[in-house]
């Protein structure tokens, strides 16, 4: 007598077979998407550093002011500022960092830019 089908041990190999496979691509799919999500956290944050980063060049303020803190509405989320003004050996020339996270407090950071600015040039008119 021919058999026809498979055994039990058959289908249960197929099955763990199946049940490992689908587990390692729900895996790379997550951690896609995770990956995904932190790309996106990130280049908004870095265009809310360079949108503070603009106006401190536009202000052409001097001298700077340290400790500013601030916030953004972007993407749907409110996205917090905080900007650190640094001397350096050139006192015409200051370093700006932004950085800018999620949180308010300002304990965890998604990214900082920087940038150096100089003290505007008074233009005398002759």
């Amino acid at each position: 007598m021919k058999q026809r089908g498979m055994t039990l041990l058959e289908v249960m190999v197929a099955l763990i077979i199946f049940a490992v496979t689908g587990t390692a691509i729900m895996k790379s799919a997550t951690e896609h998407l995770s990956g995904i999500n932190m790309i996106e956290e990130l280049t908004f944050a870095t265009w809310v550093a360079n949108n503070r980063l603009a106006d401190v060049h536009l202000e052409q303020k001097w001298p700077l002011k340290n400790n500013l803190k601030g916030s953004q509405d972007m993407a749907g989320r409110t996205w917090y500022w905080q900007q650190t003004v640094i001397e350096t050996l050139d006192e015409d020339l200051r370093m700006v960092e932004v950085r800018v996270g999620l949180n308010e407090d300002g304990t965890s950071s998604v990214t900082s830019v920087q940038t150096y600015i100089a003290k505007p040039q008074v233009v005398k008119k002759t």
